[in-house]
């Protein structure tokens, strides 16, 4: 059986991550992924998706901690959905990395963003040097014809970057968009291989990154995680936010 557009784009995706940077995965308690996720709902039986985790390598740069998936797909909800979250390290002001890809009925939809490290407006020289370069590409691809708006709130907005591209797509709009996730994805590289420098202290990094991701993480935030629960159980649920939070090392 053929892979998905959202998938495909999310498969490609990882394994370049994962291969630029030397990831290891880390199996779960059964030798496989790190957390299988079961379905909670009477209509859906079985394993309905995973969540995997890949963390640094002897090899892997410092900067680069942890990287998170989660897949689910249902074909009775006609539900195919794909998420990687790459993130760097707690100290570092360089940006983590994160795409959705996802077909929801007849309808695709994307989230591809670098997610700021210190507060922009504060700090507008950080901004111009790290997310200046990205102008450019973000322009274009909010050019696409074939997109409409996502439904992500103001408050949701505000926990990620300016820079941010989230759309619903249809299909011709969602493949043309799948080049434009490699230009954000090697200029993130390129920031790791660099560096970034940081306006504020390391502490001061990691208390944000703390808060910050907690609230990207948040049902109060991001209604979509009471879905999520109501498919794969609360306690997947917390299990997951937890992970992406950095409450589980």
């Amino acid at each position: 059986m053929s892979q998905s557009l959202p998938q495909q784009l999310s498969d490609n995706t990882l394994d370049a991550i994962v291969s630029h940077f030397a990831l290891q995965e880390v199996a779960g308690k059964a030798g496989g992924p790190y957390l299988p996720l079961f379905s909670q709902l009477p209509m859906v039986q079985g394993q309905v998706g995973a969540v995997r985790v890949f963390r640094a390598g002897t090899q892997s740069p410092a900067a680069l901690t942890q990287v998170v998936t989660c897949s689910i797909v249902v074909p009775a909800m006609q539900l195919d959905s794909h998420m990687i979250f790459a993130f760097t390290d707690s100290q570092s002001a360089i940006p983590h990395f994160t795409l959705d890809s996802v077909k929801a009925g007849e309808h695709y939809s994307f989230h591809l963003d670098l997610i700021p490290r210190v507060d922009l407006a504060e700090h507008t020289a950080y901004m111009t040097a790290v997310f200046g370069p990205l102008t450019a590409i973000f322009e274009q691809a909010e050019a696409i014809k074939g997109l409409s708006p996502a439904h992500v709130s103001p408050t949701q907005r505000a926990t990620m970057s300016p820079w941010m591209l989230v759309h619903r797509a249809d299909e011709a709009a969602f493949s043309e968009f799948t080049p434009f996730v490699q230009q954000y994805l090697e200029y993130w590289q390129q920031l790791i291989a660099n560096g970034v420098t940081s306006p504020v202290s390391p502490e001061r990094l990691q208390a944000r990154d703390k808060a910050n991701r907690a609230a990207i993480f948040s049902p109060q935030v991001d209604p979509v995680w009471h879905r999520i629960d109501g498919l794969i159980g609360e306690a997947s649920g917390q299990q997951l936010r937890a992970l992406l939070q950095g409450n589980i090392l």
